[in-house]
Parts: C-alpha cells; sequence; structure tokens
C-alpha cells in the first residue's frame, strides 16, 4: 500500500521481500516491510506513527482497495469511513502527455499486430477457447508486455452476450465470431473489438454488422474538444436506434484508458464532463440479439486540438474468416 502524506515523502508498506524492488524505483520511499510470518499490522502502525497524523483525514483509492487493507488503514488512522479518491486521481489521470499517448498507440498497434497472426491460424471447428489460447500466444508473439485483460473470443448465439466467457464450443459456419482483447505495452493499455463472418451469414446479422460499423464511425466523428462526454454516447446511439435496433444497445459507448482498461471519461448519457485534448476512450457501439448473435466494433481514440485521432485502425469492414 502506497500512502502520499501533504508534507513529506511516500509512504510504501510492502512485504519484506519487495524491499529491493522497492529500492530501484525512482521515488524516494519511506520503506515499512513486514514478513509472511507476523504480517502486515505492525508495518502499518508503523507508519502512521511515521506519518503522525493519526484521525486526520486520508481519501483512498475506493475501487481497487480490498477490505483488508482498509480495515488496517482505519485501525490505525482512526478513521471513521474512507473518502473517495477517485474524482482526485481522476483529474491527475484523464488527460495524457505525449509519452503516455506514444505507448498507448505503441499498444495499440501490437493488439492489432497480434488479431492479424491470429486471423492467419483461426479456423472453423476450432473451439473458442482453443481460439482464445492462440490469440494469448499472438500476443505476446506480438510484442505485448502482459494482456490487458482476460480476452473474449466467442461465437454463434455466444456473441449475443457482451461479456461472454470462452467455452469448448466449436465455431460453427454461418456464424458472427467476436474478438475482444487488449495488450499492456510500457504501463499502457490497449483494447480492441472486431466482429468476423465464418462463411454465408443471415442477412440480419450482415445488416446488424453494417448499423454497428456507422454508429463506430459517428460516434470517432463526433469526438472533439469542448463537447460533452455524452454527445459521443448520442452520436453513436442514434445510429443503432434509428435503425429499430435501440433496445439491443444496452451498454455505455466507451470507457477511458490508460493505465486501467476502465478508467474516466466515460462515454455514457449524463455524463457532462467536456472532452479536453490528451484524453483517451474506446468508442464501441453494440447490437446483440439473444439467441441469434451479436457485433461490437471498439477502437480506442485520443481527442486532439481539433478533433480526435484513432489510435486502432484495423479494418471495420465485415470479414470472413480465411478471406
Amino acid at each position: 500500500m502506497a500512502l502520499f502524506p501533504l508534507d513529506g515523502d511516500p509512504v510504501l508498506i510492502l512485504p519484506a521481500f519487495e524491499v529491493e524492488k522497492a529500492r530501484q524505483a525512482p521515488i524516494p520511499w519511506r520503506l515499512f516491510p513486514y514478513t509472511d510470518e507476523e504480517g502486515p499490522a505492525r508495518a502499518f502502525q508503523a507508519a502512521a506513527e511515521a506519518i503522525g497524523r493519526r484521525g486526520r483525514p486520508i481519501a483512498v483509492e475506493t475501487l481497487g482497495m480490498r477490505v483488508l487493507e482498509w480495515s488496517l488503514l482505519a485501525h490505525v488512522f482512526s478513521l471513521p469511513e474512507p473518502i473517495a479518491a477517485e474524482p482526485l486521481l481522476a483529474r491527475l489521470r484523464m488527460v495524457k502527455g505525449p509519452d503516455e499517448i506514444a505507448a498507448m498507440r505503441r499498444a495499440a498497434a501490437v493488439a492489432e499486430e497480434a488479431l492479424r497472426i491470429w486471423l492467419s491460424q483461426v479456423r472453423m471447428g476450432m473451439t473458442e477457447q482453443e481460439a482464445t489460447r492462440r490469440l494469448i500466444q499472438a500476443c505476446f508473439a506480438a510484442g505485448a508486455d502482459a494482456l490487458a485483460f482476460e480476452p473474449i473470443v466467442v461465437a454463434g448465439p455466444n456473441t449475443a452476450l457482451p461479456h461472454a466467457t470462452p467455452t469448448d464450443r466449436p465455431i460453427g459456419a454461418g456464424e458472427l465470431l467476436l474478438v475482444d482483447f487488449g495488450v499492456m505495452v510500457e504501463g499502457y493499455v490497449s483494447d480492441l473489438t472486431r466482429t468476423f463472418a465464418v462463411g454465408e451469414l443471415d442477412p440480419e446479422l450482415q445488416q446488424i454488422h453494417e448499423r454497428v460499423q456507422e454508429a463506430n464511425a459517428a460516434g470517432r466523428a463526433a469526438v472533439r474538444p469542448g463537447i460533452p462526454a455524452e454527445a459521443v454516447d448520442r452520436a453513436a446511439r442514434s445510429v443503432i436506434e434509428a435503425a429499430g435496433y435501440g433496445p439491443y444497445f444496452p451498454h455505455r459507448t466507451g470507457h477511458g484508458l490508460g493505465l486501467e482498461v476502465h478508467e474516466p471519461p466515460y462515454i455514457v448519457a449524463g455524463n457532462t464532463e467536456l472532452l479536453q485534448p490528451g484524453m483517451t476512450f474506446t468508442i464501441e457501439p453494440g447490437i446483440y440479439l439473444p439467441g441469434k448473435g451479436g457485433v461490437r466494433i471498439e477502437d480506442d481514440v485520443v481527442v486532439t486540438e481539433s478533433g480526435a485521432e484513432s489510435l486502432t485502425t484495423f479494418p471495420r469492414e465485415l470479414m470472413r474468416l480465411g478471406e
């Protein structure tokens, strides 16, 4: 756990075997180690005494903290309840600098190269799980430092589930094949989704792919500095609603990404946050027909001084497996 007092060097409470690693970091940590045998309670107490702020308010990253760490922190600092630090952290992280954007551009390029490698290997009859394993291998072959999250590789009716889990079901003819994955490069992530055809598709499945492709384009075209985030959601969603598929687009149009896969700004109705140059987020409209199939097309964009740049450029048109 890292603690950042308003005055003095930051504090790091950590397992003893991580001390040498922490000393190599370019941060003047005050280290409070603990062993597996003794547990972290005494290290927390020593850190609290060093900071000397017992009873003073502390803001915590509530979305990432476990109950274990909070209970220890609340005890040694006599805290009544957590104060969410997310608003402050969001201000610091939403607008990326040139080096951060460069890392995200590399992460996008690695993901697209991995997708090209994977497409040369995946075949009809392969199970979703086998196709997922091959995608993971392709990510590291393309240069990923790590996966950004567990990939989604699903086909047929499973594509109608926005966050489906790959199964041992074989990929069949006449089905959609949806691939949603990302990689981490130099600490920053990418997030890419494309939907492919396995042989000839039902006309409605081809139609929803066309509508989602149009919605993706409309969302990307709407991005520019000074507009509220919800305006991008509206631009993409209006295309799908006009085609009569509004009820089948159940999630937000996008989410911020950078050090994490999901972070502000969120591209959703009701978010009046004004877009600024350097903000990075996804545009990922979808249509999901229960029991039949679904389409999602996701790109990573960065707001520029005059509009937006799509960090991902992999073809969005409907591609057929094997072509």
